[in-house]
């Protein structure tokens, strides 16, 4: 199998940018205060939704737990916006 491009994986992590982005907005909570709840730092949040940061399988799960949402409903947003 082979490895992903790396056009890829910024692809894919733009769009879970904007896919957290889409969901913080909709719970109305601002980077600071998802930063807060979830324990990540503000900044890191504001990289992770411009797409800058690629996160980890447990960031996905924290900021998914934070955010009241199933980690599989984030996953599967962010493969809708890829289509």
């Amino acid at each position: 199998m082979q490895r992903p491009s790396s056009s890829g994986g910024r692809k894919r992590e733009r769009a879970f940018g904007r896919v957290l982005q889409e969901v913080r907005k909709e719970r109305g909570l601002s980077q600071e205060q998802l930063g807060f709840e979830s324990g990540y730092h503000r900044t890191y949040i504001s990289f992770l939704e411009r797409g800058k940061k690629n996160p980890t399988l447990a960031t996905v799960f924290d900021l998914a737990e934070t955010l009241k949402l199933p980690a599989w409903e984030l996953v599967r947003r962010i493969e809708a916006r890829l289509k």
